[in-house]
This record gives C-alpha cells, structure tokens and sequence, in this order.
C-alpha cells in the first residue's frame, strides 16, 4: 500500500482506530520492500486426508518447503473458491474452512490459524488493472489451501490470503490475471495455485486412494503430455487444453482444478526453469503432479 493511501484510509478511522494504524505504518512499509524474486508453486491437493498423514505427497511438500526463501506472506488460489467475479480475502483472521464431508472426526479438528493481511489484500487489488477485484471477510482458507501450506510452514506464523477464481471466465483470463500479480513476487510474497491437473473423481476408484502410482491409461497419458508441456513451456497449448485429445478431456471433465495452474503458468518469466515433484497418480484417475517454478 503506497502511504497516500495508506493515509486517505486513516482519515476514516476513529482517532485512536487511526493512530493504531499510524503506528504500523513503519512496518507496512518494510514488508512492502523489494525483495528477490520469489518462486512460484502449483500444488497438486488431492485427497484431504492427506492434512493427516504422513505419506510420499507430503513430504514432498516438506522438501520442497526447504528450497523455498521464507516469505512475508502467502497468496493462494485454490480450486475450491470459485466466485462470480474476483475476491480476496481481507480478515486479520481467517477462518480454517473444512469444506468436505464423510471424513474422520480428526480431519475436521484440524486448524490452520495464520493471519490474514487487509495490507496485502488492498496492494494486490490495486495491482490488478483489468478488473475491479473485491475485498471480502466471508471465505478463509479452504482445504485446497490449508491442507498444503499447513506443511510448508507448520507454525501458522506466515499471513496468508486467498484469490477466487471467476468461474465465468476462460483459460485466456486466469492466465493473464496471473500475470498481473507478478510484482508481488518482489515483495516477498509466496504466490501458491493448488489444483490437481488429472482430476476426475467420478471415474476414480475410490479403494486405490491411498496407493500412489496408481492411475488408468488414459490418465496416465493425459499426465505425461501435460508434464512435458509445462516443462517445455508450452503455455498456448496448455490454455487450449480442449483441443489435446480425449485422454486430456477425460482428465479435466470441468476446470476448476487446472485453473490454479493457469495462474502460476501466467508468473513464469523468460529465465526461470520447472521442476516436477510430487508426481504421482492416485485413484486411477487424480494426479498429484506440483510445480516450482524459479532461476534454478
């Protein structure tokens, strides 16, 4: 947040309100200072029960969180917040949402309680140009959020907000509004998609859930020319993903799940490599597939 308006805000608050807020001013303005370039992640989530276990996906979101700068603060976009229209979220606290059923009493006591930034909320709105962004205190973070971050950073101790994805719109759109946020990889800001690129759960067979490397042959296939065009950077081909065969259709029946890469696809700049982890079939028919994208 630039101090003018920083200040036009403050103008509106009570005067003690405002002079709480004068007071963090200093530090805003530090955690809004140039930073290296941080990288970028798309997160295969896959199952939920994967918050409450210990298994190959998750630790591979454990080593890949030690090759990872500590960042300021996080900036999710999960599949599982779609909106007519763009949200961020913009609580002091958000709330750890279990948006599923049928699952064990002690998935559901899980919480995940990092700060939220109403900073960074009102910075990213206002880098976003191509359309008006909204700020919002009624979402938290999904499971598509906190069941991966949770073993990045186990502490809690990282802001973090969410991004919704407008379910209106196309590939085209999520690509270049991710491109909009570029900056914030300059201000220390974690830029996470979390999705799954092979997600049909209902051809899935749901007693090979917990057995990686299991996936049928048409996602198999699916998997592999998905993976070879993320890591040639072949983005035209990967937002026209219609028009790559019935094995890519049948992996993304609807695209809520393949969007969130679109987002960090949209954040590769000229000189930066891919690296694959996490890439394994389950269920026959969902891959857990995660990228990091950085200069290495």
């Amino acid at each position: 947040m630039k101090r003018k308006d920083f200040l036009k805000m403050m103008a509106l608050l009570p005067i003690g309100a405002a002079a709480m807020k004068l007071n963090t001013l200093h530090a805003l303005t530090n955690d809004m200072a140039p930073t290296e370039r941080m990288p970028v992640l798309f997160l295969g989530h896959g199952n939920p029960m994967n918050a409450i276990d210990d298994n190959i996906f998750t630790q591979g979101f454990q080593s890949i969180a030690k090759t990872l700068p500590k960042p300021r603060a996080i900036l999710c976009i999960s599949a599982h917040w779609e909106t007519k229209g763009t949200f961020i979220t913009a609580m002091e606290q958000p709330k750890t949402i279990h948006d599923f059923g049928g699952f064990p009493q002690a998935l559901f006591d899980v919480q995940y309680p990092a700060p939220g930034s109403p900073e960074l909320a009102l910075e990213t709105k206002k880098l976003i140009s191509s359309v008006d962004v909204g700020l919002t205190d009624e979402w938290g973070l999904d499971h598509g959020c906190w069941t991966v971050v949770k073993f990045l950073y186990p502490n809690a101790d990282i802001p973090v907000i969410e991004m919704s994805m407008d379910y209106t719109k196309g590939p085209e759109y999520h690509y270049a509004l991710g491109k909009e946020l570029s900056a914030l990889r300059r201000k220390g800001v974690l830029i996470i998609g979390s999705g799954n690129t092979v997600h049909n759960l209902r051809m899935a067979a749901w007693d090979k859930m917990m057995t990686p490397g299991y996936g049928f042959d048409w996602a198999i296939t699916a998997n592999e020319k998905i993976k070879q065009l993320v890591t040639d950077g072949d983005h035209q081909s990967l937002l026209h993903y219609d028009k790559l065969g019935k094995e890519i259709q049948l992996s993304i029946p609807t695209p809520e799940h393949y969007n969130p890469l679109l987002y960090i696809l949209g954040l590769q700049e000229k000189d930066e490599k891919v690296t694959i982890f996490n890439d394994a079939l389950v269920a026959g028919s969902l891959n857990m597939m995660s990228v990091k994208i950085d200069k290495t």
